[in-house]
């Protein structure tokens, strides 16, 4: 069983402030009335629950539910299958006290991006003013695999606070305070982004932004406001390439090598951004199969043997006036856990289901992805692809 994750730096600062935050409410014994609609950052202001789509019978996460309102509400106001997440373990006690016989219901004391990455997928993912705590180059690749092809996310914002201030100019989390009610004050790191800045962030990832909506204090002369963003995860995979710089000569072949087993497809992240295959470029002197064994140990850790290797074909593009062969791989059997490896451009290595493939996938990958799986619902540009007859048999 993986070890859930322990946070740092403005996030362990963050999970210590909402534990305490939830502490001094149950000392108080805080009662907050139901919920007649998500507020979004003011009581009854934003958009209303249409904003969402429909939620009759859909699988929904409410990430960072705190004590439970708005999830407990579109669980009887709609028949949504709800789970309920927030990391601070006395958010979740105050919620199961008051909600936890609710059917349809599930309240979950974890992790988000823990939780993200082991759930089964969401038809829709909402979060009020929760995902600003999270760092978000954490937090966005799990929430775009988290939800289903078509999916949903819709999360509120900070934008300007009450004393008129904006956004941070870059992605850095900068201390605010969280006031409690009665009496009591601490501290917490909040990544404050622009929309624009939220719009490319969520793009990297593959999510679409479909709408933007403000929401301005109700007081005439109150100066805080927040952001309503909607975006939706595309019915394909998205497929991009590393650079828009061409590939130098002696780097334009190359070998991606596809492990899949029970546990999933293994992808790491490149440092530029995109999901990809283990793999590299051939070196003199070696054979393919050689290639694919080499990256392989190179880049994971993992073991093989050339004879663990089957040669799908070879894969023809161009990029940026640069032929580009690039030859898919299968590999059959293997020993060891994937693990980073240091000084290697790629890591983060997880296993994923075909049905929750990240996006961005590089494109030399996406490419490989296809000639093993025409079925798999991934775009990317389009290459000439010749297979090999390989003896070699199947795994």
């Amino acid at each position: 069983m993986p070890h859930p994750f322990v946070p740092d730096g403005p996030e362990a600062v963050n999970a210590e402030a909402w534990q305490a935050y939830a502490e001094h409410h149950l000392r108080r014994g805080t009662v907050v009335p139901e919920a007649e609609r998500i507020d979004w950052g003011f009581p009854g202001a934003g958009p209303d629950d249409s904003f969402l789509g429909d939620l009759r019978g859909r699988r929904v996460l409410d990430l960072g539910c705190g004590i439970g309102r708005h999830a407990a509400r579109l669980v009887r106001a709609y028949g949504a299958e709800v789970d309920a997440v927030d990391s601070a373990r006395g958010q979740v006690e105050r919620a199961r006290a008051r909600y936890g016989s609710l059917p349809g219901l599930r309240l979950v004391h974890a992790d988000a991006v823990d939780h993200l990455r082991t759930a089964r997928p969401y038809d829709v993912v909402y979060s009020v003013g929760a995902v600003p705590y999270v760092d978000p180059r954490r937090l966005l690749p799990a929430l775009a695999t988290a939800l289903t092809p078509g999916g949903t996310l819709c999360f509120s914002v900070p934008h300007t606070d009450g004393h008129g201030e904006g956004p941070s100019a870059g992605v850095v989390a900068r201390p605010e305070p969280l006031v409690f009610a009665g009496g009591g004050r601490t501290t917490v790191r909040r990544w404050v982004l622009a929309p624009e800045v939220w719009q490319e962030l969520l793009a990297e990832h593959g999510l679409r932004v479909e709408e933007v909506v403000e929401v301005p204090s109700p007081d005439p002369a109150g100066l805080a406001s927040y952001r309503v963003l909607r975006a939706r995860r595309p019915v394909r995979v998205s497929s991009r390439p590393r650079t828009a710089r061409p590939p130098v000569a002696h780097a334009a072949l190359g070998v991606g090598a596809i492990l899949h087993g029970p546990r999933g497809l293994l992808l790491g992240r490149h440092r530029r951004g995109t999901w990809e295959l283990p793999g590299g470029t051939v070196e003199p002197g070696e054979s393919l199969r050689e290639t694919v064994v080499r990256e392989l140990r190179e880049e994971t850790g993992l073991r093989a043997r050339p004879s663990d290797v089957r040669l799908l074909g070879t894969l023809l593009d161009d990029a940026g006036g640069v032929v580009r062969v690039t030859v898919g791989a299968v590999v059959t059997d293997w020993r060891g856990e994937p693990a980073d490896q240091p000084g290697e451009r790629v890591g983060d290595w997880r296993w994923y289901p075909l049905d929750r493939l990240p996006p961005s996938l590089f494109v030399c990958s996406a490419q490989a992805l296809t000639a093993w799986r025409p079925d798999l619902p991934v775009d990317h540009a389009p290459a000439h692809f010749t297979p090999y007859a390989d003896p070699a048999p199947a795994g």
